[in-house]
Order: C-alpha cells, then structure tokens, then sequence
C-alpha cells in the first residue's frame, strides 16, 4: 500500500499523464533514473518537463490537481501565490512578456501506479517542489523551494501589501527578537545576511555542523516559537506528508535543532536564518531588492529526493516479503 497521500498523488498523476498527447508525453515523462530527476532549480531557465503555456485549460487544472494533492490549504495557496508573484514581477518591471505565469513545468519521472518507485516535480521561478512516491514505504517531500519576488508588493498595486512568505518572516523576527542577550549572542552567526540560500542546487548537502543556538537552550515560549516557524514550512504539506516528516524531526530529537540568524535584527534590510538538525536544514535569506526578494529552501537530507526510502526500498526488495505480508 502507498498510503493515502501516495495513492491520491498517483491517481492524479495518472489522470493528469492520460489527458496528454503523445508529443506532451514526450516531454512531461523521463525515467526514473536520469540525472533530470534531481536536477532543480529556483531562476528562470529552461527545464525538463511540461510547461503549463503547453497545455489547454482543462490539462492545467489537471496539473494543479496534482499539485494539490501534495500540499495542505495553506501550501496550495502559497504555491499559487508564487506563480501570481512572477505575474507581478513582470508588471511592476515593465518585463510582461518575460515574466510568464505559465512558465512553470510539470515533470514525472518513473511510472505511476506500477509497483516501482517514481516522482515528480513542478517548477518555475521561484517555485520547485518534489515528491517522491516509493511502493509500500511513503512520500518525500524535499527539496522544497518557495521563494517571493517582491517579498511585499509595493504601495501603488492594485496588490500592495500582498506577502506570500509572510509567516516566514514574521514568525522567525518573533523567535530572534524574544531571546535573551546572550542566547542572540549564540544564534547569531554573522552581522550581514549570507545573500542568499546556501543549499542551492547541487550544494543541498554543503551545509553539515548546525549552528546557532540549540532548542535545548530555549525556554519552553521560545521552543513553541521555534516550532510554530517550523511549522510554517512543514506544514505546507499535505497531511500524512507533513505527519511523516514531523515524526522523523521528533524521532531525531527537537532538542538537536539550532536556530542561527544573519543580517538585521529588525525588518527591512537584509536578513538570514537557518533551522538545522539531523532530518532538517531549512534556509530562509531576504536580501536582494533591499530587502524585498525572499528564498526559501527545506532539505531532509537524509531523504533527500527520497534517499532513504529508496534506500529501505532496496533493503526490503532483498529481504523478500515484508513481515507485515500476509502469510496466506
């Protein structure tokens, strides 16, 4: 069984592949072992898959279907709020026709529904999500990447005030404004901010040692704080999804997570933060357009793509059938 979140992720996979031509099929289907698999990326460029501008309105209501599926009400929305960000973006800079809201990819790879694992990936400026469905083991769900640009639609649009990655931020200048001076003195780890994620791609596993300030040393307010900004990112998630990471951050030990902070203290310039654990590295970096252009990442990396899925995948495939298995 794949679990409720897996097999209503493959249902809709699978109705989403059947509404496609043979030539879309071409370019929405890769194999599940390519390298285009973990090759993500947050800027605008070409990429493997399926772009939205190439399908008709009932395939791109198909294509968010899917994408539901994987996120919570909230995670939905956010995504949502991305791809109307870059619309945006292009009228605020007078780049309308290069800021395109379809531009964003839809990419399978691997079958679903066959008994073999199999993932996919939506994508565009400033949003990559990617799910990784392994038969009878679970749904990963990073690497993750929300990102907003602006980071606050200015005064003067017809969307001002608009913040997609407003708990992000609200929630973590809460966390390190609240603490003591000598836990700040912990937590922070630079006075500028580090101009961007670090975690990018093709570096997800570059940062190794936490830093910062331990949970251990947080007093139970500022622990629900730490948690409440956590949540801001798990809980994009659909909800089996987001319960499975949550039970491998709790299984790994809240108290290891470290909390570290760069950059202004107070909003409106440039500022960094970092949640790092063993199942855990989440970057938030609002830097560029002074301060008004926000990356976000979450990596587990040790699932990163579905690592340690496969990994029991394989193990279990070698061991014969699951002890679980009926005998009869």
């Amino acid at each position: 069984m794949l679990g409720s979140a897996g097999e209503v992720m493959t249902r809709r996979a699978i109705e989403f592949v059947e509404g496609l031509s043979a030539d879309q099929r071409r370019a929405a289907l890769h194999g599940f072992d390519e390298d285009r698999r973990r090759d993500w990326h947050y800027v605008p460029r070409r990429r493997p898959g399926l772009p939205l501008k190439a399908m008709d309105e009932a395939q791109r209501e198909r294509a968010w279907a899917l994408v539901g599926t994987a996120l919570s009400e909230t995670g939905y929305r956010k995504a949502r709020g991305v791809v109307d960000l870059e619309a945006i973006l292009g009228e605020l800079t007078g780049e309308v026709d290069r800021r395109d809201r379809l531009n964003y990819a839809v990419a399978l790879f691997g079958t679903p529904g066959s008994a073999e694992p199999w993932s996919w990936r939506v994508e565009g400026h400033h949003l990559s999500l990617t799910f990784t469905i392994v038969p009878d083991e679970g749904v990963a769900a990073t690497p993750t990447f929300f990102g907003a640009n602006p980071n606050q639609v200015p005064d003067g649009h017809r969307h001002a005030g608009l913040r997609i990655l407003a708990d992000e931020q609200d929630l973590a200048f809460a966390l390190v404004q609240g603490l003591e001076a000598v836990q700040r003195e912990a937590a922070v780890i630079a006075d500028r901010s580090m101009g961007d994620i670090l975690t990018g791609p093709g570096r997800e596993q570059s940062l190794r040692t936490p830093a910062g300030l331990p949970l251990a040393d947080m007093s139970e307010a500022q622990r629900d704080g730490m948690m409440h900004l956590l949540g801001a990112y798990v809980g994009n998630m659909e909800q089996a999804v987001a319960g499975r990471q949550w039970t491998r951050i709790r299984e790994a030990g809240v108290e290891r997570l470290h909390f570290a902070w760069a950059g202004s203290l107070a909003p409106g310039r440039p500022h960094y933060y970092r949640i790092h654990g063993p199942t855990l590295v989440i970057e938030y970096d609002n830097t560029q357009n002074g301060a008004n252009h926000a990356h976000s990442v979450w990596h587990d990396p040790q699932d990163a793509f579905g690592d340690d899925l496969l990994r029991r995948h394989h193990e279990d495939a070698h061991r014969g059938p699951h002890p679980s298995a009926s005998s009869g």
